[in-house]
């Protein structure tokens, strides 16, 4: 070959396997991004699965002390009778355990989850309030049931609006989940486009898939060390009056469903990458024994016996080569005849 052609087919490999390699980074890349743009779009921003997810936490101890002491105090602010805030609590606490309170806690999250999305699809720059009057009139009818409101003044419900969003965040609030819910289909439609192209343009395919596989297990793991790190950053900023357990209890339960998806990257990028190391060197294996041929019994007496003969009569001296064979001798020449010198007949 050419050495002008070798070179320009050694840096077309180059050029494709930096290609490939890039694709592959890119691709590994955008996983977990997919991920959590899929969380947010189809976890968070669906109001049913928000509420199936927050439900469990009406039963969390942490959650529980905090509207105990939430919806305790407010009551005996708004009845006038400070002195009835410690019996209010405990009041309060125990109609946490009842099934009218995990409905009021379904109603209340998803009145919340429903404010908050129509404030941002609908453009408000107000800040986003939820009224709990709901709630606090099924603890008013618990607490009639059980008669421990007999001769105290009936408390005065009314309206019990919380604010739950600032103004001033949901301009950001706005653009992200726009940003996240376009990101959710394309992210990882562009995902799997590169890894096929990278693999396609691979020049070691098997290597390529392995690197793939070693990325996305990198992705998940990086995923789960941001949601770890997220909690901390998040329980780090909290404000004076929201208890730490609480707010843990709440992160961890919105982000279940992330850490889950972290640890299947990990365990699917795992399991293929070593699918793929362990494969090769059993393929190998089976290509050297199937192009090994068998020899009976037999057949190997017979070549032992035959080395044995030659050991025997000693190395053979190779026979010399026949000789060329010989030329035939050239006829002797005549002069030719002319007619000078041919005998006539006689008459």
């Amino acid at each position: 070959m050419p050495p002008r052609q070798q070179f320009g087919r050694s840096s077309a490999g180059r050029l494709r396997g930096t290609v490939s390699a890039v694709l592959l980074i890119l691709a590994c890349a955008l996983v977990p991004l997919g991920a959590l743009a899929g969380w947010v779009t189809y976890g968070l921003a669906d109001g049913d699965r928000y509420v199936r997810t927050v439900a469990p936490l009406a039963a969390d101890p942490a959650v529980e002390d905090v509207v105990a002491d939430t919806l305790g105090t407010g009551l005996a602010r708004r009845a006038g009778v400070g002195e009835m805030a410690p019996f209010l609590r405990d009041a309060v606490r125990s109609f946490t355990r009842t099934d009218a309170f995990q409905v009021g806690w379904d109603e209340a999250n998803r009145a919340t989850h429903d404010a908050v999305l129509d404030a941002v699809r609908r453009g408000e720059r107000g800040p986003v309030t939820v009224d709990l009057a709901p709630v606090a009139d099924a603890v008013e009818r618990q607490l009639a049931e059980d008669n421990a409101l007999v001769g105290r003044p009936r408390l005065p419900v009314g309206h019990a609006e919380v604010a739950v969003l600032p103004a001033a965040d949901l301009g950001p609030l706005r653009k992200g989940l726009h940003v996240m819910q376009v990101a959710a289909v394309w992210l990882p439609l562009t995902a799997v486009a590169l890894a096929v192209a990278a693999i396609a343009l691979a020049a070691r395919r098997r290597r390529a898939l392995t690197a793939m596989a070693l990325g996305v297990a990198a992705g998940g793991a990086l995923l789960g060390v941001a949601v770890a790190l997220g909690r901390h950053l998040t329980l780090a900023d909290l404000p004076a009056d929201m208890p730490e357990p609480a707010a843990g209890a709440v992160y961890d339960a919105l982000t279940s469903t992330l850490r889950t998806v972290s640890w299947l990257l990990l365990a699917l990028g795992a399991t293929v990458a070593l699918a793929c190391r362990l494969g090769r060197p059993l393929r190998r294996g089976t290509e050297r024994t199937e192009a090994v041929t068998p020899v009976t019994p037999v057949e190997a007496r017979e070549a032992g016996k035959a080395g044995e003969a030659v050991t025997a009569r000693g190395p053979e001296t190779p026979h010399p080569p026949p000789p060329p064979p010989l030329l035939p001798p050239h006829p002797p020449s005549t002069p030719p005849t002319s007619p000078s010198n041919r005998k006539l007949p006689l008459s």
